[in-house]
């Protein structure tokens, strides 16, 4: 008989500890209706199961495929049980979880973990053009190192600047009230050319904004019903306030200081991936509750054409995931 699909993370790695089963869920969720050859999309193709790869019958170059080509995996040599197993640990963990925890974990190398994780997040990551519209909240942030755990010439430089901005990484925040989805985007700074057009860009013109009292957002009453509130006075004032956002924001931050530790800017934006797919999925767009199970299905469901190679990671060569 077989068993019933992993709801929680010890199911999931008695589950997954078999890599024909592995191979099968994930079959199921790339490929429901058969597999498929992915380089001229022929149906036409035999299962070798010696080597659980699959070879089309098609004459051209690359009949042979295996089910990690175009996906996320592609080229790892680690195996699907540690892949799903790692999955299934960052869908699931609130606050994160580090690169060498999940080294011990997976019985992987620390650098692996890494490399996996970022793969991972990338998966994660899911983009729309439909744009938020009803009531929408809109804020920024900024993440970086605190001043006093600082060497004294560095805490100095930041001492100077009385905003407590230098050397800190800007994001914007926006939050639909209506799904209760969140998006997030690394800015180059606070002014209105940084803060302005990523409001027209995910908002629909018409819409109720909230904002606090920050200048930059101060011409957007020209296409949306804008309201702000004073944080000099209060955080709330009736239906006006972002306290969506920072709840938001509190969870980031969470992570990134107690789990992740060390973000360089330049990864930044993956690990805003990471926390808005998890703060999106706790609840389905009816309102009930998602599982870790259903992040983790999800999440399976989009590793198809996301590839992250360790010299896009690494910087070595451009990575056509980076956002500007």
């Amino acid at each position: 008989m077989e068993a019933a699909e992993p709801k929680t993370l010890q199911e999931a790695m008695q589950y997954f500890s078999d890599p024909d089963v592995c191979l099968k869920y994930v079959m199921a969720r790339r490929w429901p209706n058969g597999a498929v050859c992915p380089t001229c999309g022929s149906t036409d193709v035999r299962f070798i199961a010696t080597r659980r790869m699959w070879e089309c019958k098609a004459k051209h170059a690359r009949k042979q495929f295996s089910i990690k080509i175009g996906t996320i995996f592609e080229d790892s040599p680690i195996g699907l049980d540690k892949w799903l197993c790692g999955m299934w640990l960052i869908v699931s963990c609130k606050n994160g979880i580090s690169s060498y925890e999940v080294s011990r974990d997976l019985g992987i190398s620390q650098k692996s973990a890494w490399h996996m994780m970022h793969r991972i997040r990338l998966a994660l990551r899911s983009g729309s053009l439909e744009k938020f519209s009803g009531e929408v909240e809109a804020d920024e942030t900024f993440i970086g190192g605190k001043a006093r755990n600082m060497h004294k010439d560095k805490k100095w430089a930041k001492m100077r600047d009385f905003s407590g901005t230098v050397g800190k990484v800007a994001v914007m925040g926006l939050l639909d009230r209506g799904s209760k989805r969140v998006r997030t985007t690394v800015i180059g700074g606070r002014k209105r050319k940084h803060l302005a057009p990523e409001v027209y860009k995910n908002v629909e013109p018409g819409s109720t904004v909230y904002t606090d009292a920050f200048n930059s957002y101060g011409k957007l009453s020209e296409d949306f019903i804008h309201q702000f509130v004073d944080h000099a006075k209060n955080y709330v004032d009736g239906k006006v306030h972002t306290n969506g956002l920072e709840n938001f924001w509190s969870l980031l931050k969470r992570g990134l200081k107690g789990t992740y530790v060390s973000v360089e800017p330049f990864h930044l934006f993956r690990y805003l991936d990471e926390q808005v797919y998890r703060f999106n999925y706790r609840k389905d767009l009816d309102g009930n509750p998602l599982t870790d199970s259903d992040r983790f299905d999800l999440a399976v469901r989009q590793i198809v054409g996301k590839r992250l190679t360790w010299a896009e990671v690494t910087g070595k060569v451009e990575d056509s995931a980076v956002v500007n």
